[in-house]
């Protein structure tokens, strides 16, 4: 008999495996939550960073293996690969903002300012001001407005400002054990810095100084995902943010992320995003 846990899934948004669509993502938790029995299992977002406003309600939290009753109104900071899950009471209050944390790299990327602060997860109490905040972004999210993504992503910015001193400013804030393996970490920036690159798993594990396999191995204990299939989702992320912010052909970008053939890269694109380079870039051009 196999005992061995099921694998914690990795989801984009609340278990939706498709494209990250917009500039950020906010709804209110029971938009989500009522239609789930007010439970989310745990699982995580291996490239999204979620801030959560809990405004009312009884809520329980598991957060990387530790589980805490909290009391509203609280913020919950939840970096990208930590598992996190939820039993709401049913009528909880609160909001949820999601960034697609590669499409901000003033904010989590390895020279901002607030990257290492909001790198932790913690949580602490909401100020009417955060409160504030999270309602105007929701307001924003919800209109077609002019200039609509700066003002989204200043907005972001300033809310995780605000959470973040919140942070520094409170001693009891909860912090749960980081669990993450620096080797894994290191993997990571090392894929994230040679995605133009024709680099394989044993290019990355000889530099790391572990076997391909222990590479693996380490990769799936942290991400949930293999380390040739972080490489190539990682390469597919970077080919949707070529095909919607340059003009790059679709052959262009394929050699661009180091695959020899357009046409392998067209059917890699395909099975992760479930669409063609083409048909993705159609998306964002009407």
């Amino acid at each position: 008999m196999n005992d061995a846990p099921a694998p914690i899934p990795n989801w984009q948004l609340y278990g939706e495996d498709t494209p990250f669509p917009d500039v950020l993502h906010v709804e209110r938790i029971a938009d989500r939550a009522a239609g789930l029995d007010w439970t989310i299992a745990p699982h995580r977002h291996v490239h999204l960073h979620q801030i959560f406003l809990l405004q009312s309600g009884h809520v329980k939290l598991a957060l990387d293996g530790t589980d805490v009753a909290i009391t509203p109104p609280m913020v919950i900071n939840v970096p990208r690969s930590h598992v996190h899950g939820f039993s709401f009471s049913r009528g909880t209050e609160g909001f949820v903002l999601t960034l697609p944390a590669k499409d901000f790299p003033d904010l989590f990327g390895p020279e901002a300012e607030m990257g290492q602060a909001a790198s932790q997860p913690f949580v602490v109490p909401a100020s009417p001001e955060i409160a504030a905040q999270f309602e105007r972004m929701a307001q924003s999210h919800a209109t077609i407005t002019p200039y609509r993504r700066t003002v989204l992503r200043a907005a972001a910015a300033t809310l995780l400002g605000m959470v973040l001193v919140a942070q520094a400013r409170t001693p009891v804030a909860m912090h749960p054990k980081d669990r993450s393996d620096p080797r894994v970490i290191a993997f990571q920036a090392q894929v994230r810095a040679g995605l133009h690159e024709k680099l394989g798993v044993e290019d990355y594990a000889r530099a790391i100084g572990v076997s391909a396999r222990h590479l693996s191995r380490l990769c799936t204990m942290q991400t949930g995902l293999s380390a040739k299939t972080y490489i190539e989702t990682e390469r597919i992320r970077e080919g949707c943010r070529l095909l919607v912010y340059t003009r790059l052909p679709i052959q262009g970008v394929a050699y661009h992320l180091g695959y020899d053939d357009p046409a392998y890269f067209s059917r890699a694109f395909r099975r992760q995003i479930g669409m063609s380079p083409g048909a993705y870039r159609a998306r964002f051009d009407q």
